[in-house]
């Protein structure tokens, strides 16, 4: 399980960045991409990394928690660190956008997860 959380993490942070990119028309490009994707991606190694030291399963709405916060402080440091932009409204959207589909998801599992336990 921990491999598919990662994994859909992952894939979460990439949608978010294209996103991004393509709302302030930026271009989807690899090199563009990466560029925006490196600190987030840093970030969510980071948080993942936290999981593992304190062996949790990372499936938990409140594990996504976690993830969330370590990937947008650790990806926003990286980011004035690099000379890229954190304005306030970034942030919150960072943050908005993350918490939605990170814990999200897991949010989603385990109500799937009860439903199919119970029966």
């Amino acid at each position: 399980m921990k491999k598919t959380a990662f994994l859909l993490d992952l894939l979460f942070i990439v949608l978010f960045v294209a996103i991004g990119r393509h709302a302030h028309e930026h271009g989807i490009t690899v090199r563009g991409m990466a560029s925006t994707f490196w600190p987030f991606g840093s970030g969510l190694l980071v948080g993942w990394l936290l999981l593992l030291i304190l062996n949790r399963s990372g499936s938990t709405p409140k594990n996504g928690a976690v993830i969330v916060c370590v990937t947008v402080t650790v990806g926003m440091l990286l980011r004035v660190i690099a000379g890229q932009g954190t304005a306030l409204t970034f942030i919150l959207v960072a943050l908005t956008f993350l918490s939605l589909f990170l814990i999200g998801w897991r949010a989603l599992f385990s109500i799937i997860q009860r439903r199919f336990s119970n029966n």
